[in-house]
């Protein structure tokens, strides 16, 4: 994901921002870290230069 698309990117829950922590970089694009959202608290993982945007109640269960 490239850092420019932040300043589109909204919460799919409210339409907050988001605040981005950078987990793992290669220039401009952030290849690891995670989205939160600023006004519900929603966090969203960017895993491999994809960010996860879907609501929790979509989102598919970690196998255990």
């Amino acid at each position: 994901m490239k850092q420019s698309t932040l300043d589109i990117l909204r919460c799919p829950l409210d339409k907050a921002e988001l605040d981005l922590d950078v987990e793992e970089q290669d220039g401009e694009e952030i290849l690891d870290g995670t989205l939160t959202c600023t006004d519900c608290g929603e966090t969203y993982e960017i895993a491999d230069g994809i960010a996860n945007l879907l609501p929790p109640d979509m989102r598919e269960e970690a196998p255990s």
